[in-house]
């Protein structure tokens, strides 16, 4: 595995990693270290920026990282999660069809795949409260739009290039709309502001198949917690 660390001004170190999976396991592993003076993790596709207090020597936090990576397998994997957000999706989302198209899939068989399994918070990026989940069905790999919109309503639970999101707040936008949420994934009021960050665990539920089967118990293993957030919940 290739590890590289850079400065990332005085205050700061990125590190360099071969893949996702790798950034995903060394943020992880860093924030279960709880390494002195380091501030914030703050994981990307292909790197980890650390921030720090100041007058930290950063030479030895590199030395640190550099151990603390140094035995991690390659293509590692995240735990299966112990405590998962739930958000409720209508899926209604005006690209439904292409999806299924793409993937050769029928319309049900989209939904099932992207409910099938929860899916991990690797990034955030483009607008507050927008995560990039990763680690659904590989079958959902599908290319952004060839034109992109000028307005996603916000609440669009989109699928682009193997990831999942939820878009927080309307804003142009280029990835396949499968379906909507009520679930408000940005709230100043709210501490943290937003409901997905980093490192967490989401899994989406079928408003019209939950209606259908109420009381189901929607837990992905046996004494996991979850939150049940988005289209018809009281959350």
């Amino acid at each position: 595995m290739r590890t590289r660390v850079l400065p990332a001004g005085d205050r700061g170190l990125l590190i360099e990693v071969d893949d996702l999976d790798t950034v995903l396991a060394l943020a992880d592993r860093l924030r279960a270290a709880d390494v002195a003076g380091v501030q914030d993790v703050v994981p990307a596709s292909r790197t980890v920026l650390i921030r720090t207090e100041p007058g930290l020597d950063l030479r030895r936090l590199g030395n640190e990282i550099l151990d603390l990576a140094g035995d991690l397998p390659v293509g590692a994997a995240a735990d299966a999660p112990t405590a998962v957000i739930d958000i409720r999706v209508r899926y209604d989302g005006p690209d439904l069809d292409e999806v299924a198209a793409i993937t050769g899939l029928t319309r049900a068989g989209v939904v099932a795949g992207h409910t099938g399994r929860p899916w991990r918070a690797a990034f955030a990026g483009f607008a507050p409260g927008f995560c990039y989940l990763t680690g659904g069905d590989p079958r959902l790999d599908v290319p952004r739009r060839h034109e992109s919109r000028t307005s996603v309503p916000a609440g669009s639970v989109a699928l682009a290039g193997g990831f999942s999101a939820v878009y927080p707040r309307e804003s142009p936008g280029g990835w396949q709309l499968i379906g909507t949420t009520d679930a408000v994934l940005w709230d100043v009021d709210r501490q943290p502001p937003a409901l997905i960050c980093a490192g967490a665990w989401v899994r989406f539920i079928d408003v019209t198949a939950t209606d259908a089967n109420a009381g189901t118990d929607f837990n992905v293993n046996t004494g996991s917690q979850h939150v049940a957030v988005g289209a018809g919940s009281n959350s």
